[in-house]
């Protein structure tokens, strides 16, 4: 093999290789994108659920802004994702539409190769048999050859037969696929204006909400100011709590009580390796629900002057919901506060995760529990249906985002 047929070979190769590598990335992309678009579809069914639930309640407008806030949070991220596979499909779609004008001059060139060798058989045939091609050999070693070339020519001729086979089946295939692609595109656009009308309604609702808040505003920031003040009270007793028990812990290890953190036995450094190691990929502490708050300092969606602080999450659910341990641990408190629902705080070594909100409590201090257990009932409030389990995620005493820590929060 010469340098130019060498280098012709491998720039095939490399071609192949590309080729198969972007098509394999393309599927990958599209299955992300669908397992993404379902997992929104699923939040906003939750969402209507339990808005239906609690339609009967009249909700404060407050709650109202927050649910319709979030909603439409979810309705934007699923318009984008179908956006994006929609777009996706319309590369695959026209990667697929070159490729079938490939395979059709491909196809129609192996036909016309095909009939010049049945045409010049048919020729050949009835100037000379194929005995007579032999016998009319010089020597032995010429009829070799001609025997030879008579099987390569018919070995030549079956391959070719075999070739166009092979390139109408893919041809078939890819025209299928095209169909099928197109349908799919045809099915997201579809959807995606349906979701783009609902949102506007939400949006219209959202203003309309806002139009009645501004009319009160003052009022409404007061109510704020003081949930946000409640909530730090709950926080700075959790937090006392922990350094307390991270002093505790210091002690009984022999060292010094001013430590930061946890003086871990053998077993719970153990436990809290093996937390870590799951990190992302921990269960939410109720079945099913959505974050109706995040983590952090952020401003408040109905006065933007106002800034609230949140050390760990909000997850509104359904009445009646289970609250369950994320992880195995033990139980190393139970808070309860004049006027606060009850509070159950689980030590996975030096990690702590925290249950606020409860109406029911299922452990005592010291129980060991595993993942997923359940521990108590969330509080549902009488006034206007809400449930809604508050939750922390803490590394001694200070706290992370839930979000890195439970799978697809």
């Amino acid at each position: 093999m010469d340098f130019t047929k060498k280098s012709y070979f491998k720039n095939v190769v490399f071609t192949l290789v590309l080729v198969s590598t972007m098509a394999f990335s393309q599927n990958n992309k599209q299955k992300e994108l669908e397992t993404r678009r379902q997992e929104l579809r699923n939040q906003i069914e939750q969402l209507n659920k339990l808005r239906a639930d609690n339609k009967t309640k009249e909700k404060s407008q407050l709650s109202l802004v927050e649910g319709v806030n979030h909603k439409i949070n979810v309705l934007s991220n699923l318009i984008k994702v179908t956006n994006q596979q929609a777009n996706l499909l319309t590369r695959e779609i026209n990667d697929n539409q070159k490729k079938i004008t490939n395979l059709r001059k491909e196809l129609a060139d192996l036909k016309d190769d095909y009939a010049a060798m049945v045409v010049k058989a048919y020729k050949s045939k009835n100037k000379q048999s194929r005995i007579m091609f032999l016998l009319s050999s010089n020597n032995f070693k010429q009829a070799y050859k001609r025997l030879q070339y008579i099987q390569q020519y018919a070995d030549h001729q079956k391959k070719q037969g075999e070739s166009i086979k092979t390139k109408t089946l893919e041809l078939q295939a890819t025209n299928k696929k095209l169909l099928n692609q197109q349908k799919e595109k045809n099915t997201l656009i579809a959807e995606n204006r349906q979701v783009q009308k609902t949102l506007q309604e939400d949006r219209k609702e959202h203003e309309a909400l806002m139009q009645s808040i501004q009319k009160n505003l003052s009022t409404y920031t007061a109510q704020i100011r003081q949930k946000q003040r409640e909530v730090n009270r709950i926080d700075a007793e959790i937090d006392k709590i922990i350094k307390a028990a991270i002093a505790k812990s210091n002690t009984k290890a022999g060292k010094s009580s001013s430590s930061k953190s946890f003086a871990l036995t053998p077993e719970e450094k153990v436990l809290a390796s093996n937390f870590t190691s799951n990190r992302g990929k921990l269960p939410w502490p109720v079945d099913n629900g959505y974050v109706s708050l995040g983590y952090g300092t952020q401003r408040h969606p109905i006065d933007k002057s106002l800034t609230i602080k949140s050390n760990g999450v909000r997850i509104t659910t359904q009445k009646g919901a289970q609250v369950r341990a994320i992880f195995n641990g033990e139980v190393s408190e139970i808070l309860k506060m004049r006027n606060v629902n009850p509070i159950v705080m689980i030590r996975h070594g030096n990690y702590l995760s925290i249950y606020k909100n409860l109406s029911k409590v299922y452990v005592k201090v010291g129980d060991k529990v595993s993942t997923k257990q359940a521990i108590g009932e969330v509080f549902t409030n009488p006034g206007n249906g809400e449930t809604i389990l508050s939750f922390i995620i803490s590394k001694d005493s200070n706290t992370q985002n839930p979000a890195s820590w439970l799978y697809k929060m």
